[in-house]
């Protein structure tokens, strides 16, 4: 029975909702309701014909003209807000307030020598894997160090450019740690007493990408010491668990170069690492830069509030007080990742500290693109490394007169030459553009340049109104028009010979060919077409042949005719840029060849009545 009326119940719910029979008789005895709707619903007009809606508040704008009424105002508040602030405002975490960051920065760089530090074994980056390996390289028992003293030169050069102070004494000891690429069990290096103290480098505005310095003036970073060390074997990792261990680059003469935490920006420790690179490669110091695996740098990053006591953590470091718990970050392998793991890491220990946590000094990794750093180990300290005095190798003792011979050889400071290429009356180049030849291609690019502009000065000599224009418009071809050819390929001067694009830049400012012919003659060259400029201008009858004045006139009023509408956009309403419009129409009329864009500007603007262009 119990099972039947358990089974009738479930039927009976399933067929329909279930209603309590109390509220059912309750609600039969009470009377209907009206309902009361608190919300008045107006009446709306489907709109079938081009008459507007009826609108009862008598204002006939409409709500898609108010919409673009309100993006235009938006529009035009942007652009009346100065670059500096739109830069200010863009990123900026509004924590940054409460907390200050500070960067102290380690950078090795592999020297430029033939010989490895210890040992005779010949440097080699790309030879055979473990084909330059002394004795002493793999830790044979019994093999000794033999300093190579040859090795010194350019770690001296490179810490002479670093306004560093020459130690007449320094010394070699031992840093002990345990892993697969270290053969002895311990690096040597110059902890106690390195070779070199007490330098600076100084960030310009050139030094920072064009508009992000965060800086109103020079920055000068102090530089604790330099020190020379040896680098380890390379490793070959094979998945999933094969190591494969190179000791062609064991013992390669490294200088370690170790800054103050006096960096409080992400973008300033990325121009720093930048700066110091140049440097490095202008005195012929290193091998290669970051780019190819000659420079690696280690960043220490720490926050602390700002309001806080300078007391109140304790943590120092040379001098420097009142500094929060650092994290390392090691092996950084490009300009952009030391800005970037400083902004992670910051960011992370803000995360932590205001969570109520607490940083813990470690060492931590980073990969190009992860928002994130990832712990490695625990940050070690002195005692862990138990430095020790090497006692197989000898003090260096560096002589007043090396120093003096070396400090009175160094080539020009990369600073000199951005401010020779910014103000001499021979180049005249952007700051921008100069401090980019500067770290194009080692240096290859830059002396390119140079090779260009000495050619068009040997030609222009005597032209008082071309041989001013020679060096910006030279940079302007070997930066834009030859870069551009150079985007995806290894930069090679034979490609297009200085004395070729002289020559094909001769022929422009002279207004022997159009800017187009250029490019094509540039391009033709690149590919590599044998004849010379002047064969190919001559064969493919390429010469400009220029249009009369009157010529110009004529065909530039019958388009200004032609387009009132667009004429008046310029003239009333202030939209220059459309002239650029008429200019390609121009050329596209003529003849090939016969028109040339800057001359039919001018035209144009003399016709229409606005202000002559400005020239480059």
């Amino acid at each position: 029975m119990l099972a039947y009326h358990t089974r009738t119940a479930l039927a009976a719910i399933s067929r329909g909702p279930y209603i309590c029979r109390s509220c059912l008789r309750r609600g039969k005895s009470l009377p209907l309701a009206v309902a009361h709707n608190p919300i008045s619903i107006p009446n709306r007009t489907f709109q079938t014909d081009a008459e507007p809606p009826p609108n009862d508040n008598n204002d006939t704008t409409s709500f898609r003209k108010l919409l673009k009424d309100a993006a235009k105002k938006k529009r035009k508040a942007a652009r009346d807000v100065p670059p500096s602030s739109k830069r200010a405002q863009k990123g900026k975490d509004p924590r940054l307030e409460k907390w200050e960051l500070t960067v102290g920065i380690e950078v090795h760089a592999e020297l430029n020598t033939a010989r490895k530090l210890f040992s005779r074994a010949a440097t080699s980056s790309s030879d055979t894997p473990n084909t330059h390996v002394a004795l002493f390289d793999t830790a044979f028992p019994g093999s000794q160090p033999q300093f190579q003293r040859e090795t010194l030169i350019p770690a001296l050069r490179a810490a002479l450019a670093l306004n560093c102070d020459i130690q007449p004494k320094s010394s070699f000891d031992r840093k002990h740690y345990f892993y697969q690429d270290q053969p002895s069990g311990y690096q040597i290096t110059q902890y106690y007493e390195p070779f070199a103290r007490d330098g600076h480098v100084t960030l310009y505005p050139h030094d920072f990408p064009a508009g992000v310095s965060p800086e109103d003036g020079p920055v000068t970073i102090g530089i604790k010491q330099v020190q020379m060390e040896q680098d380890t074997a390379k490793t070959i990792h094979e998945p999933p668990s094969t190591h494969l261990l190179d000791f062609n680059r064991v013992s390669h003469p490294l200088i370690e170069i170790i800054t103050l935490p006096q960096i409080h920006n992400p973008t300033t420790a990325a121009a720093c690492v930048r700066k110091i690179q140049t440097i490095l490669k202008t005195v012929n110091a290193v091998t290669t830069g970051m780019e190819m695996g000659g420079l690696r740098a280690d960043v220490n990053v720490s926050v602390r509030e700002r309001s806080a006591p300078s007391t109140e953590h304790g943590h120092s470091y040379s001098g420097v007080t009142g500094l929060g718990q650092r994290t390392e970050i090691k092996n950084l392998a490009s300009i952009k990742a030391v800005e970037e793991a400083i902004v992670a890491e910051r960011d992370r220990q803000i995360d932590l500290l205001e969570s109520g946590g607490v940083v813990e000094g470690e060492t931590r990794g980073w990969t190009l693109g992860n928002t994130t750093t990832k712990r490695l180990r625990g940050k070690e300290g002195e005692i862990d490394y138990r430095y020790m005095p090497d006692p197989d190798i000898a003090p260096v003792i560096v002589g007043k007169d090396v120093v003096a011979h070396l400090r009175n050889t160094l080539p020009m400071s990369s600073d000199d030459c951005v401010n020779m290429l910014v103000d001499g009356q021979d180049y005249r180049l952007t700051s921008k553009d100069a401090s980019t030849l500067l770290i194009l291609d080692d240096g290859d690019r830059l002396d390119y340049y140079f090779d260009v502009v000495e050619s068009l000065k040997t030609i222009f000599s005597g032209n008082a109104e071309i041989l001013p224009r020679v060096g910006k418009v030279a940079g302007n071809w070997v930066l834009m028009e030859l870069g551009g050819l150079f985007r995806n390929e290894q930069w090679s001067e034979s490609r297009v010979p200085s004395k070729q694009l002289a020559s094909i830049i001769v022929h422009l400012l002279n207004k022997q060919i159009t800017g187009r012919t250029a490019k094509l003659l540039l391009a033709r060259k690149f590919e590599g077409d044998p004849s010379s400029v002047e064969q190919i201008i001559a064969n493919e009858d390429l010469m400009l042949r220029p249009l009369s004045r009157e010529e110009y006139m004529d065909l530039a009023q019958k388009l200004i005719e032609e387009k009132p509408d667009m004429v008046n956009d310029i003239v009333e309403k202030q939209q220059h840029q459309k002239v650029k419009w008429f200019v390609g129409r121009m050329m596209s009329k003529g003849a090939e060849g016969t028109v040339e864009p800057g001359t039919a500007e001018a035209v144009l603007r003399e016709l229409l009545q606005l202000p002559p262009m400005e020239q480059k």
